[in-house]
């Protein structure tokens, strides 16, 4: 089936800018309906009416501009600082001397703070500091005299924009790191997958070529080395693996993305686990189970039955073609429980640490690792001389909703 990419935007400044958005419509409303309440105290009203007028069609009419950091750019930026300060300097022209003395507003009033934070939003501390400290100026410059009033407000925007400024640079910073260590996860469970397919069918062939070509000789030997050195070879690559370069929005403020690559089931119904064993019965390999189905999501259950063939492969392999091997089924009501027990000579001690230092996986991802990615647990009894015994646990509850969830 064809392969689906589903992408994964994380943003933190999504909700920041629809904030931003309607602040700039309230505070426009505001400074608007406070105007209105002190009209006869205006010297000049109608220089006041044509700003405000200029005001509310630009705040409407920009409002898409502040929908993200993509659509907010510097050019718009720069119109927007443009129109706060020249409404900061009309003041000085539409309002009494008096007034502004006296504390008064400015004509677009707290308004200028949008303008300020959209250059917070979009680019960080650095450039909330340069437009502040324009509007800062421009306060200074309306009110003449640097009051204390004054310096309050003008500290007060500079703190808050420069702190919002910084902020959203230390999110888009964690979104980074986030999507960079959600891709290494998916990459590792992706290695870790190949690794056991590999290993349950490549690996497995190129060592069944090295011993008979061994037992050849001649042609057949060289054949065998080649075949060692190709395992060698390739535990290694499996073993090491690759992490690709991490993906990320070409604009970084529309937040990292992560790419998941999504390959759906064959099928995802749930299936009878004991037909998926019955094939690993044989003269040397007993199998005991219910009599009743052991219901299981079929993703689940065909792993489930691969640890089970790869325990078996370790038996032939290290025991012995001549070795018996035992299978049995027990289906719990909270879980299924598979023991693969066989009668070999068993494990001696730290050899499976030596393995997977060596790359050799078998045990580590074929079994244990096909077991966690289930959610279960696979545990490994091993006494030189009595034999080895794999008993894996796989949770029913867990795997049913990962099973429903799929199905969707």
């Amino acid at each position: 089936m064809a392969r689906r990419e589903r992408v994964i935007r994380m943003s933190v400044e999504l909700p920041l800018w629809r904030a931003l958005a309607g602040y700039r419509v309230l505070t426009m409303l505001y400074a608007v309906g406070f105007f209105a309440t002190a009209y006869d105290g205006f010297a000049r009203p109608w220089v006041a009416v044509g700003y405000y007028c200029v005001l509310f069609v630009w705040t409407v009419a920009t409002l898409p501009k502040v929908a993200s950091a993509a659509s907010c750019t510097k050019r718009f930026l720069a119109a927007d600082l443009t129109i706060a300060l020249t409404g900061i300097l009309l003041t000085t022209v539409a309002d009494a001397h008096e007034r502004i003395q006296s504390g008064g507003p400015t004509l677009p009033s707290i308004w200028t703070a949008g303008s300020v934070l959209a250059f917070a939003i979009k680019g960080g501390w650095r450039w909330a500091a340069f437009a502040s400290t324009a509007v800062a100026v421009a306060n200074l410059v309306e009110r003449g005299t640097p009051a204390r009033d004054t310096i309050h407000n003008v500290i007060l925007v500079w703190v808050a924009s420069i702190a919002i400024g910084y902020v959203v640079e230390v999110a888009r910073a964690s979104e980074r790191t986030l999507a960079r260590a959600l891709e290494i996860e998916a990459a590792t469970r992706e290695r870790e997958r190949l690794a056991r397919d590999i290993h349950d069918g490549v690996l497995q062939v190129l060592a069944m070529v090295q011993r008979r070509g061994a037992v050849l000789g001649g042609e057949a030997a060289e054949l065998g080395r080649m075949a060692g050195e190709q395992e060698v070879a390739l535990r290694t690559l499996v073993a090491g693996g690759l992490v690709p370069v991490s993906r990320v929005s070409q604009d970084v403020a529309e937040g990292a993305v992560v790419q998941v690559v999504e390959e759906p089931a064959e099928q995802t119904g749930p299936v009878d686990l004991r037909s998926l064993l019955a094939p690993f019965a044989a003269a040397r390999v007993n199998l005991a189970e219910p009599g009743a189905p052991v219901m299981l999501p079929a993703p689940a259950a065909k792993e489930l039955a691969a640890a089970v063939g790869a325990a078996l492969d370790n038996v032939r392999r290290h025991a012995g073609e001549d070795a018996r091997a035992w299978i049995l089924v027990e289906d719990e009501p909270g879980e299924v429980i598979i023991t693969v027990r066989d009668d070999g000579p068993g494990i001696p001690e730290g050899r499976l640490a030596q393995a997977e230092g060596e790359g050799r996986l078998g045990v580590a991802q074929s079994i244990r690792g096909r077991l966690r990615d289930l959610g279960g647990s696979a545990e490994l009894i091993s006494t030189p001389g009595q034999g080895t015994e794999v008993e894996l646990t796989v949770p029913k509850e867990k795997n049913v909703r990962r099973g429903k969830a799929e199905q969707r």
